[in-house]
């Protein structure tokens, strides 16, 4: 025993010496003054590199501001005195030149609202499989990248595909049901994009702990990871309803015609639409001076009925926000 406690004593006071012995780095000495040394000439640059950048930032929320500011004011003063009653409730008359825009509005908004029935479900079905199911690698790469694509394909492509395909070959003739369905292959792509982002976004912890818990991964995906992305896949909602309301080339050949008396009893009458409405009055019409103010109010009628749209789609995601 007294042996070992000497052993032990030895041990201890080498161990104290080398502690002593070793070099500290302190206050003021060389690391910090290195680092004195560097930070004055990076955080100038870091200052003014960044005041650059967010400079940018808000010059170009600024310019899109003013852009939509400048085309709203300009459409009020140009196209107030032909909104009234009698043009939001009756059809056109006398060449387009009196009258209202009555078919139009409830074509627009029937084009729209079926058009987006039927891609949102199969945009989020989509998005389920290439985020939850779809194995990594060649075929999902290639599949992502002509979603891709499709999103910037010309609205005159689809325009003629749904001209040829459901107009011809599928003879569902110029119909609201040919232009809905034109128009749900136009959104696909940006539905598919937005509804797999909000489903990355889910925390990976959410699907741990249901499965962890005996679920199954359907009933994962179904009663947890759903109700969690729901409300950005309305993002892609909001996104697919404004350009569906305001397409012209995607319905000129497919849902759109010239004047029609009645509303659209079937799915497979033809229908009026504002933004056709709007091209038709400007380059087709026979008294194209006297249907100015008319062609300035029913593109501030069209803005509004969009702004309406989007309202509803963002006040629905406001709630589902605040409930999950």
């Amino acid at each position: 025993m007294t042996l070992k406690g000497a052993a032990a004593g030895e041990v201890r006071r080498s161990y104290a010496a080398g502690e002593r012995e070793r070099p500290r780095f302190r206050a003021g000495g060389e690391g910090d003054s290195l680092r004195a040394r560097v930070r004055p000439s990076l955080a100038p640059r870091r200052r003014w590199a960044q005041f650059g950048v967010f400079g940018l930032f808000r010059l170009a929320a600024l310019i899109n501001g003013l852009a939509l500011v400048i085309i709203l004011v300009f459409l009020l003063v140009n196209g107030w005195r032909a909104i009234s009653w009698e043009f939001l409730t009756e059809v056109p008359r006398d060449s387009m030149t009196k009258g209202g825009i009555f078919p139009c509005i409830v074509g627009t908004f029937l084009l729209s609202f079926g058009a987006m029935v039927i891609a949102f479900p199969w945009g989020v079905a989509s998005a389920i499989y290439l985020h939850e199911y779809a194995r990594p690698g060649l075929m999902l790469r290639v599949i992502r990248l002509g979603i891709n694509n499709l999103a910037g394909v010309p609205s005159i492509v689809f325009g003629l595909f749904g001209l040829a395909f459901f107009v011809i070959w599928c003879n569902l003739k110029v119909s609201l049901l040919s232009g809905a369905l034109t128009l749900a292959a136009l959104i696909l792509p940006v539905i598919i994009g937005t509804a797999e982002e909000a489903l990355r976004a889910v925390p990976a912890t959410y699907r741990e702990a249901s499965l962890a818990l005996g679920a199954t991964k359907w009933q994962t995906i179904y009663r947890v990871v759903l109700p969690a992305a729901f409300p950005g896949m309305l993002t892609g909602c909001i996104l697919g309803i404004s350009r569906a309301a305001g397409e012209t080339a995607a319905i000129m050949f497919t849902a759109a015609v010239f004047f029609t008396r009645q509303l659209s009893s079937s799915l497979l009458d033809p229908v009026m639409t504002l933004p056709y409405h709007i091209y038709v009055l400007a380059t087709a019409g026979t008294q194209i001076e006297l249907t100015r103010p008319l062609q300035y109010g029913t593109a501030l009628v069209l803005i509004a009925l969009v702004f309406s749209m989007n309202l509803i789609a963002i006040f629905c995601r406001a709630r589902l926000q605040r409930r999950f």
